[in-house]
């Protein structure tokens, strides 16, 4: 149940963000769950690899580096579906910035929501 609920809470997030920032569109609702679910997917499948062989660059930039890689894991997102687009690598990098911003709050809200019940 926690994950459906993560999954459209994200979708709603990435909407949201489509609609703070121009740099970053989405068609519809059911293109953002789809969205969402990719980023999801990439973030635990490319994500981990990148990090690990990115590793001295990430140390040498005090993880600022990181912030490269959440950006190509959000635009690469948009390269693979339809109804997700991002205008470019700038965007990627606002996009998955406040994307991240909002997946914290949502998982604060859903600890505090599950630990209460």
């Amino acid at each position: 149940m926690r994950l459906i609920l993560k999954w459209l809470l994200s979708a709603f997030a990435l909407l949201t963000v489509a609609y703070l920032y121009s740099g970053v569109q989405v068609g519809s609702f059911g293109s953002a769950m789809i969205a969402a679910a990719v980023i999801g997917l990439l973030n635990m499948v490319v994500r981990p690899l990148l990090v690990l062989l990115t590793l001295p660059v990430t140390i040498v930039t005090l993880g600022l580096f990181l912030f490269v890689i959440n950006a190509l894991m959000f635009w690469a997102a948009s390269g693979l579906l339809d109804g997700f687009h991002v205008t470019g690598f700038g965007a990627a990098l606002l996009g998955s910035v406040l994307y991240s911003l909002l997946g914290i709050v949502i998982e604060a809200a859903l600890g505090n929501l599950l630990s209460q019940g």
